[in-house]
């Protein structure tokens, strides 16, 4: 590349690093920075020692996990069979997606007080099951962890679907035909061709939420029980920064959920990797 080309390419690309390195290179150097630091500035492995040996808050990664993996799991198995199905369009699909991804407008507050308000011991819903006779006294949906799982299903889902809707729609449709022509069931097909193509979209959905659901506040904070069974990280750091101003304990906890979303993530991968792996020697056999 010439130097006159080199020099655009750096200009053109000049507004975006210093966009990264403000918004994240920095941040994320501070905050490892007030981590592995005291307040007299000296190093220190104390701020993580005294977070994982407190049980009180060591426990929040335990429960932060329970409420994300099953909310992270259940929006890609119900969005997988609603893209898949609407992977070639279908009719009415622009109303379909309007109303699936609705919840992204609303945001996680709005949804957190529409859920209160609708899902609560006199909103409607308990009303229709009890009218129903399904149930004989109102329902506890809120101020509890199904609160706070039905939240992030709610908010999550729209996102996984789109990623999960745009990827298959770009895997070439003449290959479904052609293995059709060749006598290859609709099964078959989908294990062999769409689900190995699919699946480096489904492991990002699957990373992207997942930290998205790890690092759930507001409907923790609305719909759970903040200071207790769903008191997840999140509040954990928000309490150590903002309750207790301690910010170099506040900025290890946020490192141990980076950590965390980390090791997700890898895991996703190796699972990806190890399922092309099986796919390219199990020879194509039925």
């Amino acid at each position: 590349m010439k130097k006159r080309e080199f020099l655009t390419v750096f200009l053109l690309l000049l507004p975006v690093l210093i966009y990264f390195i403000f918004l994240f290179v920095y941040p994320f150097i501070y905050g490892l920075h007030l981590s592995l630091t005291n307040d007299e500035g000296k190093f220190t492995l104390a701020n993580f020692i005294r977070f994982l040996t407190d049980p009180w808050d060591a426990n929040t990664i335990w429960i932060t996990l329970k409420i994300a993996i099953p909310a992270t799991l259940l929006n890609v198995l119900i969005a997988m069979p609603l893209a898949y199905y609407m992977r070639h369009g279908i009719k009415g699909e622009k109303l379909i997606s309007f109303l699936l991804i609705l919840p992204i407008t609303l945001g996680s507050v709005f949804v957190a007080e529409g859920m209160l308000t609708y899902m609560g011991p006199n909103g409607w819903l308990n009303k229709i099951l009890m009218a129903l006779k399904i149930i004989d006294k109102p329902y506890r949906f809120t101020h509890n962890y199904l609160g706070v799982l039905l939240a992030l299903i709610i908010q999550g889902f729209p996102f996984v679907f789109l990623m999960l809707l745009g990827y298959i729609s770009g895997i070439d449709p003449t290959l479904e035909k052609a293995a059709s022509i060749l006598g290859a069931s609709r099964w078959y097909i989908f294990r062999r061709i769409i689900f190995p193509l699919w699946m480096p979209g489904i492991a990002m959905a699957t990373s992207l939420n997942f930290v998205m659901n790890f690092t759930v506040f507001p409907s923790a904070v609305l719909l759970g029980q903040p200071s207790g069974p769903t008191r997840v990280i999140s509040i954990a750091a928000y309490q150590w920064a903002f309750e207790k101003f301690d910010f170099h304990m506040a900025s290890a906890i946020a490192i141990i959920m980076g950590l965390v979303e980390l090791i997700f993530i890898l895991i996703v991968m190796l699972i990806r990797q190890r399922f092309f792996k099986i796919v390219a020697t199990s020879g194509g056999k039925g």
